[in-house]
């Protein structure tokens, strides 16, 4: 007798040839349009399925698990983070849950770049000026903005993506410091010609640009608050491609409306889409929405490690890229 197929629920829209493959292998659920689905709906799906695929748009808390049917058995996410989904209520129901690690890091720290040199070369200001048709011709001290070789740049995590950022960075003549839970090995810190920081305070303090790149946790939640924001250096840049969760998006903002910080590049925001409106208005401020990982190759990627997770646990295995408390 045939094996029963998996009962997959997933809550957006994915690349189509991802979409197609799960439909071959699991009994899937897709999504005809890609809205997110109501609290009503997540319930719904996670009493109906074996395998939930969810998105970071999609809040996993202890009530929506505790609501869970016996059938759920892996949340299979859709993303490396996993700050959305309340892991240990997960754990707690023999639920696992998986996540897409690695495949995002080059095109993230692609975006730190290109966010660091918008930033301090003005880009937006020029593309608007030229949309707008009102460039009159060039200037000796039009648009000057500084050149990036020679600062220094602080990561703020060092994991796959900073250690991205950081070689992107010295290519550049970008100086390299860091912080982060553990020091880096020394033959790594060689390669990268990376400084270490025990203390984030001090580094701070005397970085040129600031790069966040670690996760949202609860020790992270608001780690650069308005006391750590007020070290950064009035020429100091800051750039955010990581979890808005980890800066306090007010007291970054009225810095900014100040003067006390040169600028910022953010792709993500304390409260997801809704962010500060202030950060429209300001100049000196260089938004994108959320695009860190928005490229082909990363979205189909990220399938690709969902579809590999859904189908070892279908084996009677350990999905490879299973999260545990250890990692968060």
């Amino acid at each position: 007798m045939p094996k029963e197929r998996l009962s997959v629920v997933v809550t957006r829209r994915l690349p189509e040839v991802v979409e197609t493959r799960m439909k071959e292998l699991f009994d899937v659920s897709l999504r005809d349009d890609d809205t997110p689905m109501t609290r009503s709906e997540l319930i719904e799906a996670l009493q109906e399925a074996d395998v939930l695929v969810p998105t970071l748009t999609d809040t996993i808390d202890a009530n929506l698990i505790a609501a869970a049917g016996d059938r759920l058995k892996l949340i299979a996410n859709y993303g490396a983070g996993v700050d959305h989904i309340d892991v240990e209520s997960a754990r707690q129901r023999g639920v696992l849950v998986a996540n897409t690690p690695g495949v995002l890091t080059d095109d993230t720290a692609d975006m730190t770049m290109a966010l660091l040199l918008a930033v301090t070369r003005r880009i937006p200001e020029g593309l608007a000026v030229m949309k707008t048709g009102g460039w009159n011709g060039w200037a000796p001290t039009a648009f000057l903005g500084g050149r990036i070789g020679g600062r220094r740049l602080g990561i703020l995590g060092m994991g796959r993506i900073g250690q991205a950022v950081a070689r992107r960075a010295r290519a550049f003549g970008m100086q390299i410091h860091y912080h982060n839970r553990r020091r880096l090995r020394p033959e790594i810190e060689d390669a990268l010609e990376a400084t270490y920081w025990e203390s984030l305070d001090q580094m701070v303090a005397r970085m040129d640009v600031l790069s966040i790149n670690c996760p949202h946790t609860p020790s992270t939640f608001h780690l650069m608050n308005a006391r750590r924001l007020k070290l950064l250096k009035p020429d100091a840049v800051l750039i955010n491609t990581s979890r808005g969760e980890v800066i306090d998006e007010n007291a970054l903002v009225r810095m900014l409306k100040a003067g006390e910080i040169a600028g910022a590049g953010l792709d993500v925001y304390e409260h997801g889409y809704d962010a500060n409106p202030v950060l429209r208005e300001l100049e000196n401020v260089v938004m994108l929405p959320h695009m860190g990982s928005a490229t082909h190759e990363a979205r189909t990627e990220m399938g690709e490690k969902v579809i590999i997770n859904i189908k070892t646990f279908d084996d009677g295995h350990r999905p490879p890229d299973l999260v545990v408390p250890a990692m968060l």
